[in-house]
């Protein structure tokens, strides 16, 4: 089992998380609450957490697992920031 706060990509997940609550999403219009928000939402909170699943397994072979949903994760991101 890993020690997720020392991993350098989850402290870099967790501060994208938090600017994207802080800076980004207050700067939607309200017609976006419902759709383009909410997606935003729903992809950003769980990167950081995937790192945290994947770094709690017992095994190394599950953390890749992980991995790939987190960069999955982030992808989605990208193409909604477009």
């Amino acid at each position: 089992m890993r020690d997720y706060q020392k991993l350098e990509v989850w402290k870099k997940a967790h501060e994208m998380v938090l600017f994207i609550y802080s800076d980004i999403l207050p700067m939607f219009p309200s017609s976006e609450k419902y759709d383009l928000y909410s997606h935003v939402k729903r992809a950003v909170y769980p990167v950081p957490l995937n790192i945290v699943k994947g770094a709690g397994r017992r095994t190394e072979l599950d953390f890749p697992v992980f991995w790939a949903w987190h960069q999955a994760l982030v992808m989605k991101l990208n193409t909604l920031a477009y």
